[in-house]
Order: C-alpha cells, then sequence, then structure tokens
C-alpha cells in the first residue's frame, strides 16, 4: 500500500464532464450533477483503510452539503478484478453500511480518475458553481484514528465557502491515502 498526498489545489481548473454508471447501471455526468452552490468528487473506494476511517464523517458532511445546494458524487477508479474487495456489489455494500446518500460511480476504464489527476483514495475535488476547482484538500484534521473531540472539518468549512464566495480557502492541508490502483 502506497500512502500518498494529493497535489495543491490548480485554482480555478476547469472540471472535465464524463458520465459513469453507479453499480445498478443508472448514469450520472458532471453537468447534471452539479449543484446551485458547486459540487464535490470524491475519489474513494472500499478497501482503504483512509477511506474506512472516514466514511462515516464523509457520510455526515456531504449531508450537509447536498442541504446547501452543493452536488456529491464518489468515483471508485480503482481497478476491481485485482482488488475484489472494490466490485460494484461490495460498493453498494460499503454505501449502505456507511449511509452514503450521494451516488457512488464506477469508473471502470480508470479515465475519469487519470482526467482529474486522482493519486489517491480519498482524494477530493471542490467545484464552484461555475465547475471551477476550489478545494483539493482532506475531509477534516482527525486522520486515520483520531478523536471527533475538536474536530476541525475543513472539507464543510471549504465548501460552505465556495458556495458563499465562489472561491476556496487559500491554504488548504493535502488529503493522504492509498494510491489508486492502475490497471
Amino acid at each position: 500500500m502506497a500512502l500518498l498526498d494529493t497535489p495543491v489545489c490548480d485554482f480555478g481548473w476547469q472540471a472535465p464532464d464524463f458520465t459513469l454508471s453507479d453499480p445498478y447501471g443508472t448514469q450520472y455526468n458532471l453537468r447534471d450533477s452539479m449543484g446551485d452552490s458547486g459540487l464535490l468528487i470524491v475519489f474513494i473506494c472500499n478497501h482503504c483503510p483512509y477511506v474506512k476511517a472516514i466514511a462515516d464523517r464523509l457520510a455526515a458532511d456531504t449531508d450537509l452539503l447536498m442541504e446547501a445546494e452543493v452536488g456529491v458524487l464518489a468515483i471508485m477508479s480503482n481497478s476491481w478484478k485485482d482488488y475484489p474487495e472494490d466490485s460494484p456489489p461490495n460498493m453498494l455494500k460499503f454505501a449502505a453500511k456507511h449511509r452514503f446518500n450521494f451516488p457512488y460511480l464506477i469508473d471502470e476504464d480508470q479515465s475519469v480518475a487519470k482526467a482529474y489527476g486522482a493519486v489517491c483514495t480519498p482524494d477530493f475535488f471542490g467545484f464552484n458553481a461555475r465547475g471551477e476547482l476550489q478545494y483539493r484538500g482532506r475531509l477534516d484534521d482527525i486522520g486515520i484514528g483520531g478523536s471527533d473531540e475538536n474536530r476541525q472539518a475543513e472539507l464543510l468549512e471549504a465548501m460552505a465557502m465556495i458556495a458563499e464566495t465562489g472561491q476556496g480557502p487559500k491554504e488548504q492541508v493535502p488529503s493522504m491515502g492509498c494510491s489508486i490502483k492502475w490497471t
């Protein structure tokens, strides 16, 4: 398991459109998923210990974002044939276990992860309503084994700022996680 940090935010980078399906075959694209206040795209998987550690907090924070009219999509880009725990049926189980209320999509050919420059799971991309990248940081300051006490919800705060002003915070702490499992 390679441990990686995400790159620094490329403010203003335009989100490339895509169409991906969830495990049921329902298709989603960037344009239709954009909320009035922006869009969060998070690259995750089922087997990464970093994703497992944040999954419940991610679900709670994204519920608040969706109430604030921020669209949310999760994308699984790992080679699930090499990592069966990340298979579409297991994606459904993982999403149900953690009460995901957002689409969890399959990037089977890994083209979306490559187009976005995603490097790890979790990898967060926060866009304003114009589809311009404004956040490429972490979920919060807890890490993999910390306590919720005095938690700083960095992603939630950044997306609230983006929804209000169209711009993200200039200071961002990179997300950390396992490498995407490329084919």
